[in-house]
């Protein structure tokens, strides 16, 4: 088995294509419910690897159709992502799964069928250090705002961790709790299908994103360094 490093899992995952890396260290995941730690998934897991790959800035400017498209087209973009890195390390002797961008379901790739485990991306990219979850539930990032789309490996290599970002963002702000038609953002238990997925819809068999105001009325939606851009 050859040494591994988090500087070269880094590496691995921007020659891939990711914008941004983080590692999180699996302990970190306690608190999330039982069946969606990473080490539900891969039982013997230590590290949580998570990349990012931004949204185009005009992307909250599209009509629904286009944004739904160019969502479907980064969720595509991330997947692949996972499954080059996890590869990579698979030859370097380690344990690895790639975790889909679109959550946990069985893919079908080269003519076989392979499951891809679920956990969420978004909590583990917080922990990783790529960003803070806001009152929009969404990842906000330094550089790339709330505009950044994620997959992840998980492997049984043991890597550094990357500190938490320290943020607090929403301070004062309710903006996107106040924009959202369906009053989603005010409670957690009102949030998902009892609220948001209102706003999603079914158009000739195909999903469709109606609604992204909780991305657009952030101050920081391309990037807490950048204020509202």
């Amino acid at each position: 088995m050859s040494g591994l490093c988090s500087k070269t899992v880094k590496e691995y995952g921007l020659v891939a294509g990711a914008g941004v890396v983080g590692i999180a260290d699996s302990k970190d995941f306690s608190s999330a419910p039982d069946g969606f730690r990473p080490t539900d998934v891969l039982r013997e897991c230590l590290s949580v690897i998570v990349f990012g790959v931004p949204f185009p800035k005009e992307a909250l400017t599209m009509d629904p159709p286009a944004y739904t498209a160019l969502r479907n087209e980064k969720l595509t973009e991330m997947t692949d992502i996972a499954k080059k890195v996890a590869k990579r390390i698979k030859a370097d002797g380690y344990k690895s799964m790639a975790i889909s961008a679109s959550g946990g379901k069985t893919i079908e790739i080269d003519g076989r069928k392979e499951h891809f485990g679920h956990i969420s991306l978004k909590h583990a990219a917080e922990i990783a250090g790529l960003g803070v979850i806001g009152k929009n539930y969404l990842l906000t990032s330094p550089e790339h705002g709330n505009l950044l789309w994620l997959s992840a490996v998980l492997t049984d290599a043991s890597l550094t961790p990357d500190s938490r970002l320290q943020s607090s963002i929403c301070d004062g702000c309710n903006l996107c709790v106040e924009a959202c038609p369906a009053g989603a953002l005010g409670d957690i238990s009102s949030f998902g299908k009892k609220g948001c997925s209102q706003h999603f819809k079914i158009e000739d068999k195909k999903f469709l994103i109606k609604c992204y105001l909780c991305r657009a009325v952030c101050p920081h939606r391309f990037g807490i360094l950048e204020g509202a851009g």
